[in-house]
């Protein structure tokens, strides 16, 4: 439930879409949301989740004979951050498409951070379609998984 005169988190995007008018050149930045630290439970609970139980993502003796510092997070660990972070903004029945891309490992104890932007805003058969480029970072602000999405906005 939001507060009195706030909108809740779902309405968020189309919010910015009313503010701001379908044909806005400036960028639309969505809120950053940060995620962790990342413990070897939230590794394990996605592994039981997903049924990816490979043993790079808990067992640092075996990370380490490969040559890795230590036991490493699930790359779709990091999809689902950003899956979490966009239908938080725009609802998970608005979701048209969601395609991913890790880019960097991601090890115990780090804090991620996501942050996205509109890239396009169209319409397609009366239906407003709200483009969204959405990074996860870590403390470093390297891009760990980065993803490209399409949501929809609304009848226009």
């Amino acid at each position: 439930m939001s507060k009195p005169g706030t909108l809740p988190r779902a309405s968020w995007g189309r919010a910015v879409i009313e503010r701001r008018g379908v044909d806005s050149e400036s960028p639309m930045v969505l809120p950053s949301r940060k995620f962790g630290p990342i413990t070897m439970n939230s590794i394990v609970r996605y592994q039981g989740a997903s049924g990816d139980f490979n043993p790079m993502h808990h067992d640092d003796e075996l990370a380490r004979s490969a040559g890795y510092p230590s036991a490493f997070c699930v790359g779709m660990l990091g999809a689902g951050y950003l899956a979490s972070y966009c239908t938080e903004i725009f609802g998970v029945g608005t979701v048209r498409r969601f395609r991913t891309r890790f880019r960097k490992l991601v090890f115990r104890g780090e804090v991620l951070s996501a942050v996205g932007e509109f890239v396009e805003i169209r319409v397609d058969d009366g239906r407003r379609v709200l483009v969204v480029e959405a990074r996860l970072t870590d403390r470093r602000s390297d891009v760990v998984v980065e993803a490209a999405a399409e949501f929809d906005g609304g009848i226009f």
